[in-house]
C-alpha cells in the first residue's frame, strides 16, 4: 500500500466550502493554491492530510520551508518546550537566551571568512533588505547589483531585485533607486553553435559591461545573489561565471550577498549551495527552512561588516522570537545529525535520474536541471524552440493534486516544475510521488 490515500475527489467539498470562504474573506491579491486544497495536518514527515481525510505527498514543503520534515521531533520539541516558557520578549527589551545561541550556532555553522557575527529578522524579503542596509553602512556605498532572473521577496527593496514582473511588480512602483541588474547565462537558450564556455564568457563580458556602463563599481555596496536561482527556474549558477563574478567584486571592494533563502538548510546536499561552489560570501541570507516553518530569518556576516551599523539600526519587534530560534536549533540538530544532508543528495539523484528520463520520453519537457534535492523540469510546447509552455505546467499541478501529489511551478514563464520535498522524505514515498508526475505527463503529452 502506498502513501497516498485519496477518501474523496481532490479538491473535496470540505476544501471546496473552504475555498469559498477564502473567497469572501481574504484579499484576491493573496494567490490561491492551484490545487484548491486544505490542509488539516501533516501525518509524518512527507505527507499531509486535507480537511477531506485525503492522504498526499509533499513536493512543495511550504515551497520549502520544511527541510527538516512535517512535524520533525527535534524542532517540535524544543519549540513546545520554549513555548511553556517564553512567547515572546522582544530581544531589543526583554533578551533571552535562544537568540544568543542560535546566532552563536549560525555562526558557527555558516562558510564565511574570520569572525562573524549573526541578526535575526521575521522572513527572507526582511533578511534580504536588512543585508543591503549593512553592506551600503560598511561600504558607504548605495548602488545595489542584481542577478536576472533573481527573486528576493516581495518587500519594496527585496522586490526592486527581483526580475519577475507578473505578478509581483505590477502597479507597485517606483521602485528603489540605485539598483542594476544583469542576467545570468542563459545555457539552454543560448544560440546556436554557441558553446556553453562561451555563453558564460559573453555573460562576464555583459557584467564588466554594465560596471562601464551602468554604474561605477566604486559605486556598488553589494552583489545580491541566489547560487541556485529558484522562483526564476531552478538555474544553478555556473561555477565560471560566479568565480568572476567574485573576483570582480573582491577586486572593486563590493561585498556578496549570498541568498541563501530557498537553497539553504540542506536543500542541495550540502548545509549551504555556497559550499558547492567553493564561495565564501561576505554575508548570507537565510530564513525558509531556518526554522522549518516558523517565522525566522537571519542575515550572518564577516564581524566588522556586521558590526558596521549603528546601534539601533537592525532589530524588530518580533525578529528571532524565542520559540522560533528553539525550533531552529533543533532544526539544524536534525539536519547535522540525522543524515538529512545525505538523504539530500540521495533523494536529488533519484529525482534527477526521474526527470532526464522525462526529457528523453516526453516532447514536452524541454529541460531537466538543479543541485541536490533541488531539481526541476521544463515545459515546452515546442521542442526546436523550447517554448515555454505555462499552461500545460498549471494543469500538471492541478493533475498532480488530483492524484494525491502537491507540488509547486516557479520560472520567469511559470512554466518549471520544482521539487522542494522534506528531506525526510523516504525514497519510496519519492518514487510514489514520482510515478505521479509521470502519470501526469502520460496524460498531457497527448
Amino acid at each position: 500500500m502506498g502513501a497516498i490515500e485519496l477518501r474523496t475527489p481532490v479538491p473535496g467539498p470540505r476544501s471546496r466550502a473552504l475555498l469559498e470562504e477564502r473567497r469572501r474573506w481574504v484579499s484576491a491579491a493573496v494567490p490561491e493554491a492551484r490545487a484548491g486544497v486544505f490542509i488539516a495536518r501533516a501525518v509524518g514527515a512527507a505527507r499531509l492530510e486535507d480537511v477531506d481525510g485525503n492522504v498526499l505527498l509533499d513536493l512543495a514543503g511550504g515551497i520549502g520551508c520544511v527541510n527538516a520534515g512535517h512535524l520533525a521531533p527535534r524542532a517540535t520539541a524544543r519549540a513546545r518546550e520554549q513555548l511553556g516558557r517564553l512567547q515572546h520578549g522582544c530581544f531589543m527589551t526583554a533578551p533571552y537566551a535562544p537568540y544568543v545561541a542560535l546566532a552563536r550556532r549560525l555562526c558557527e555553522v555558516a562558510p564565511l571568512e574570520g569572525p562573524r557575527k549573526a541578526a535575526l529578522f521575521n522572513s527572507g524579503a526582511e533578511a534580504v533588505e536588512n543585508a543591503v542596509k549593512i553592506a551600503r553602512r560598511a561600504t558607504g556605498r548605495q548602488a545595489v547589483l542584481a542577478l536576472d532572473p533573481g527573486f528576493h521577496g516581495r518587500t519594496l527593496l527585496a522586490l526592486t531585485l527581483s526580475s519577475k514582473a507578473a505578478p509581483y511588480k505590477e502597479g507597485f512602483g517606483p521602485f528603489a533607486p540605485e539598483v542594476y541588474r544583469v542576467t545570468v547565462p542563459d545555457l539552454l537558450r543560448r544560440p546556436a553553435g554557441l558553446s556553453a564556455e562561451a555563453a558564460v564568457d559573453r555573460a562576464v563580458d555583459d557584467l564588466r559591461r554594465a560596471f562601464r556602463s551602468s554604474v561605477a563599481p566604486s559605486q556598488v555596496a553589494c552583489v545580491v545573489f541566489e547560487p541556485v536561482l529558484g522562483e526564476g527556474g531552478f538555474l544553478p549558477l555556473p561555477p565560471r561565471f560566479v568565480d568572476a563574478l567574485a573576483r570582480l567584486c573582491r577586486d572593486a571592494g563590493i561585498l556578496l550577498v549570498a541568498d541563501e533563502v530557498q537553497t539553504g538548510f540542506g536543500r542541495t546536499g550540502r548545509l549551504f549551495a555556497c559550499e558547492h561552489l567553493d564561495l565564501r560570501p561576505d554575508l548570507l541570507v537565510l530564513a525558509k527552512s531556518l526554522a522549518n516553518g516558523l517565522p525566522l530569518s537571519a542575515v550572518v556576516g564577516r564581524a566588522e561588516l556586521m558590526d558596521a551599523p549603528q546601534p539601533g539600526g537592525l532589530g524588530g519587534t518580533f525578529g528571532g522570537n524565542p520559540v522560533a530560534c528553539e525550533a531552529a536549533l533543533g532544526a539544524l540538530e536534525a539536519l547535522l545529525e540525522d543524515g538529512l544532508l545525505e538523504a539530500a543528495a540521495a533523494l536529488g539523484a533519484r529525482a534527477a535520474a526521474r526527470f532526464a528520463g522525462f526529457v528523453q520520453r516526453f516532447a514536452c519537457v524541454g529541460d531537466a536541471r538543479g543541485l541536490g534535492a533541488m531539481q526541476a523540469f521544463e515545459l515546452v510546447s515546442d521542442r526546436a524552440t523550447l517554448a515555454p509552455d505555462k499552461a500545460r505546467a498549471e494543469r500538471l499541478v492541478e493533475a498532480a493534486a488530483r492524484r494525491g501529489v502537491l507540488v509547486l511551478s516557479c520560472g520567469l514563464h511559470g512554466n518549471v516544475i520544482r521539487t522542494l520535498m522534506p528531506l525526510a522524505m523516504t525514497p519510496a514515498e519519492l518514487d510514489e510521488a514520482l510515478d505521479v508526475l509521470e502519470a501526469c505527463l502520460l496524460e498531457l503529452d497527448r
